[in-house]
């Protein structure tokens, strides 16, 4: 069978995020709160207006972020979808720090969106989404990129962390 030319994602990774931030959410919300009686509020414990300014900077950071990585692969013609073929390896601006700064800023914007919603359990839940976004999808990103860059890439990899 002949290898397809993207790296075979099923699913976009910001449905993941997603999927993992209204599923804490509701947990938060709907009674399945660790380590508490059923039916006892938990929050963040952080005034108003602390929260608001913590969410907005989170949220503005992760987007700018993405924003950032997402036009370096425009600029370099490349998809941005993990769906699509790579015509090019993405090194520069903030690619230069994280092999994933889109899955960084999306993961900076899903800590502002549960901070922003007064969430524990949703903040809680970044880590596991954290986990199935490394094996869903960035360790068939990185086999499709080693195969499809070869050296280049494996060079890239050896330089630059994976996350930060």
């Amino acid at each position: 069978m002949a290898q397809r030319d993207h790296p075979g994602v099923a699913v976009p990774p910001p449905l993941i995020y997603f999927a993992f931030l209204g599923l804490g959410w509701a947990l938060d919300r709907y009674g399945v709160q660790i380590g508490l009686p059923a039916g006892e509020d938990i929050s963040l414990g952080l005034g108003t207006e602390l929260r608001r300014g913590i969410a907005l900077a989170l949220i503005i950071g992760g987007l700018l972020l993405d924003g950032m990585a997402a036009g370096l692969f425009r600029r370099l013609d490349t998809a941005v979808e993990p769906w699509k073929p790579s015509t090019a390896l993405a090194t520069e601006g903030p690619y230069r720090f994280s092999r994933n700064p889109i899955y960084v800023g999306f993961a900076i914007t899903y800590a502002g969106l549960a901070v922003a919603m007064d969430s524990p359990v949703a903040l809680l839940m970044l880590v596991p989404c954290l986990v199935v976004i490394d094996w869903a999808v960035i360790r068939k990103e990185e086999a499709y990129l080693a195969r499809t860059f070869g050296a280049e890439y494996e060079a890239y990899r050896n330089r630059v962390r994976r996350w930060l």
